[in-house]
């Protein structure tokens, strides 16, 4: 009968087996298990605060991104007025240096003209004279005789303005 006793089944052995499985299970369980799960732990709740704080900067550089673009927006349409400011004076001062030229430049002309008309006027006066006093030494001298020079005068003024009437007409 010794085959038996091969094959045959120790309830003891299969029990102390039973309780040495349950003894390692529970020493793993309280040993091992315990602290490779609080690492764990501390591992998960590291990276999901890692996580937390990468969603906040992500935040917050897209609301600093969101305020830049804003005040570059803002910047170019200032910079964009006041070259337009800039521009309008510009041209408005150019107008107005214009009109003062053009204002100034008209008053020289019609000043050259009013002198131009009494320098015309002087030197016909002049020339009328002469002829009054060359005449009148002509027609003295043609005459050999005194003339009466206010009478002789009257004649050469009336036929002078006969003549300065003609000339002033075609001018």
């Amino acid at each position: 009968m010794q085959t038996l006793d091969i094959i045959s089944v120790n309830i003891w052995h299969i029990l102390i087996s039973l309780a040495n499985l349950a003894l390692i299970f529970w020493f793993a369980k309280k040993f091992l298990f315990g602290p490779i799960r609080v690492v764990f732990e501390k591992r998960e709740n590291e990276i999901a605060h890692r996580y937390a704080a990468a969603d906040e900067a992500q935040r917050v550089a897209d609301e600093n991104r969101a305020t830049w673009e804003g005040k570059v927006r803002g910047a170019d349409d200032e910079a964009k007025r006041i070259i337009t400011e800039a521009t309008d004076t510009a041209k408005y001062r150019a107008d107005q240096i214009l009109t003062d030229a053009n204002t100034r430049a008209q008053g020289i002309v019609e000043r050259a003209e009013t002198e131009a008309k009494l320098e015309r006027k002087k030197a016909t006066e002049g020339i009328k004279r002469e002829i009054v006093d060359v005449s009148s030494a002509i027609a003295e001298k043609m005459l050999e005789r005194e003339v009466n020079e206010n009478d002789h005068r009257a004649l050469i003024d009336s036929f002078i303005d006969k003549i300065g009437d003609g000339d002033e007409r075609d001018q």
